[in-house]
């Protein structure tokens, strides 16, 4: 039985790869250590994967514009452009009375109270852009990660701002003919 002990040591002993294996609660960027098992992730539908985009945070918006902003691959795509309301009733409201009225041009979102000006454009394809915009309204001003997207055949437009203080769900506006 003595000779057992020893044994049950160095059985030990070797599973163990004898590093210290304390990790740190939190990495430097606030998230669990790899190792720890993810959380699941929310079922989500298939429309709602391609707005799946998860911003790399130590790349900022520029303190400028990139040059070239608003044309070729440097603007917001053609069929993304025109004007989208959250409510269809406000697409036949008069202008300046359709608060959820979102106007759209090759550089721009133009929405009741605040303008986006494109900053610098992360991807985009002809359906879909995810850029940085440069915010001012109401005597602020604030950067802001934007990812438009077409659906329904252009009928759709899925809206989703990533950083702090965003709405969690996406924004969907309806294309405005008038």
């Amino acid at each position: 039985m003595r000779w057992m002990i020893p044994a049950m040591v160095l059985m030990l002993a070797a599973c163990s790869s004898g590093e210290d294996e304390k990790q740190p609660a939190e990495t430097a960027e606030g998230s669990a250590p790899a190792h720890a098992p993810a959380e699941p992730a929310p079922a989500a539908s298939a429309a709602d994967a391609d707005l799946a985009y998860r911003p790399d945070p130590s790349v900022t918006p520029p303190a400028a514009p990139d040059p070239g902003i608003g044309s070729g691959e440097k603007a917001i795509p053609t069929a993304i452009q025109g004007r989208w309301a959250l409510k269809a009733a406000d697409c036949a409201a008069p202008r300046g009375t359709d608060l959820t009225a979102l106007v759209i041009d090759a550089s721009t979102l133009r929405f009741f109270e605040s303008v986006g000006e494109l900053a610098r454009v992360r991807e985009r394809s002809p359906k879909r852009i995810i850029a940085d915009y440069k915010f001012s309204g109401e005597g602020e001003e604030w950067d802001r990660l934007v990812l438009l997207a077409l659906e329904d055949g252009g009928k759709v437009l899925v809206r989703r701002d990533y950083g702090e203080g965003v709405p969690a769900e996406p924004m969907r506006y309806t294309r405005c003919t008038a």
